[in-house]
């Protein structure tokens, strides 16, 4: 009888012992991550503050109108499931920072196209008439 108390006794440390390791392990893991995370969007952060004036370089490369009058940046810094960094923005103070097709239209230099000027014509009619006066006065046509 005493043999089976101080087995069980010896049974009741060990498992509490390599609970106790177990725990420690698991939130010394989790620690870890959370000092990772932190160092990856530092990086992030400063990545995004080296990249801003490509970003800007290469929207006005590609804003051939010169519709683009400011550019802004956002302070929050983002990383994505991927591992994208995301910096928001925006564009006159009235859009976001995204290249949306719209926005690519707005950029397109029509010259290319004048071998096909079905898709200048698509895009004009997708507008307004009263948009569709305004971007052409905008790109000369008018």
């Amino acid at each position: 009888m005493k043999n089976i108390m101080k087995f069980s006794i010896i049974i009741v440390v060990a498992v509490i012992s390599v609970t106790v390791f177990v725990v420690e392990y698991i939130h010394q893991s989790f620690s870890d991550e959370v000092v990772q995370e932190k160092s990856d969007q530092e990086k992030a952060e400063e990545f995004a503050e080296k990249m801003k004036p490509k970003i800007e370089e290469y929207l006005h490369e590609k804003d051939i109108h010169n519709f683009i009058k400011t550019i802004t940046f956002k302070k929050n810094v983002s990383i994505s499931p991927m591992g994208y960094v995301t910096v928001d923005g925006y564009i006159n103070e009235i859009g976001s920072m995204s290249h949306s097709p719209d926005l690519s239209y707005r950029f397109k230099n029509w010259d290319k196209y004048k071998e096909e000027p079905e898709i200048k014509g698509n895009y004009l009619k997708r507008l307004s008439e009263k948009e569709r006066e305004q971007y052409l006065k905008d790109i000369g046509d008018k």
